[in-house]
């Protein structure tokens, strides 16, 4: 099962959480991108300690919040990659870390049109 791109913010959801203040939403999407960057640093730590379990705790933080924001394709990816590293299949979570670079491009060229 792999990863199928998706929508890269629920814009309903972002709305909902911040009632609908663009200055707030602009305010968490960029909190979020810092967040999930440094998510992705800490997943690459782990996959390169072959650290499963460490692996799956940071996908499965950072696929949280990604959800509650509303970063829909984000938290899909680190989801795959936590259901990945449950399975001890690093191999799967290794080739999935490029692509969260490009969702993590995405929402922040996303976050421009706020």
């Amino acid at each position: 099962m792999g990863f199928e791109p998706t929508a890269v913010i629920d814009m309903a959801q972002l709305r909902n959480i911040t009632l609908d203040d663009e200055e707030l939403m602009k305010e968490i999407v960029a909190a979020l991108v810092d967040d999930a960057a440094s998510q992705i640093g800490k997943l690459r730590e782990a996959l390169e300690r072959a650290d499963a379990g460490e692996c799956a705790r940071v996908a499965h933080s950072a696929r949280g919040a990604c959800g509650n924001v509303g970063a829909v394709s984000l938290a899909a990816l680190f989801s795959s990659i936590e259901r990945d590293a449950r399975g001890g299949n690093l191999p799967a979570c290794r080739s999935n870390l490029s692509l969260l670079h490009q969702e993590l491009d995405r929402l922040r060229n996303q976050s421009q049109l706020i």
